[in-house]
């Protein structure tokens, strides 16, 4: 696996980046296909973030966490992560079980505006997939939303979050 540790406004020091490595590398043993492991240190004023990407199979696995501590912030995001790496291997075992593929590579397309001006813009690169498996990597990546490429009819979906706590597929027509 590979580990990179981002500091912002933080210098990481030896202690951090072995306490941060250890941490990571526990995950190994849910999921041995962990490719990178995306750490990012923060610290504004009082507040201490710590952000962890890992990317296992194509899939992306997203958690942060922020406290008034950087080690507490490490250790609060490590339970996050584990809690959703153990429902990630549930879910492909449930799969594997009904017969069907396991989760295929997923990517999203985010953009945030803000008073009409788009503050942030990022590009991935779509994989086809089913809306079941679009709706698993969703609520890894603990977004509200999903963009992907529907395997069936190759067109883009949206799959999202209701208040009642179900999913919406957005469709287009053709």
């Amino acid at each position: 696996m590979n580990i990179i540790i981002n500091g912002k406004h933080l210098e990481i020091t030896p202690a951090l980046r072995s306490y941060s490595e250890e941490k990571i590398k526990k995950f190994e043993r849910y999921l041995s296909d962990i490719s990178e492991a995306v750490i990012t240190l923060s610290v504004e004023k009082y507040r201490h973030k710590a952000e962890v990407l890992l990317r296992a199979n194509g899939v992306l696995i997203q958690a942060e966490s922020v406290t008034g501590e950087i080690y507490s912030s490490i250790d609060e995001v490590y339970e996050k992560l584990e809690k959703q790496v153990k429902k990630y291997k549930e879910k492909l075992v449930s799969h594997r079980k009904g017969g069907s593929k396991a989760a295929a590579p997923l990517e999203e397309i985010k953009e945030q505006q803000e008073g009409g001006k788009i503050i942030r813009n990022k590009r991935f690169e779509l994989k086809p997939m089913s809306p079941d498996e679009a709706s698993m990597q969703m609520e890894l990546l603990d977004k509200p939303f999903f963009v992907f490429i529907n395997d069936i009819s190759n067109d883009i979906n949206v799959i999202y979050r209701r208040q009642d706590n179900n999913f919406g597929l957005i469709e287009p027509v053709k």
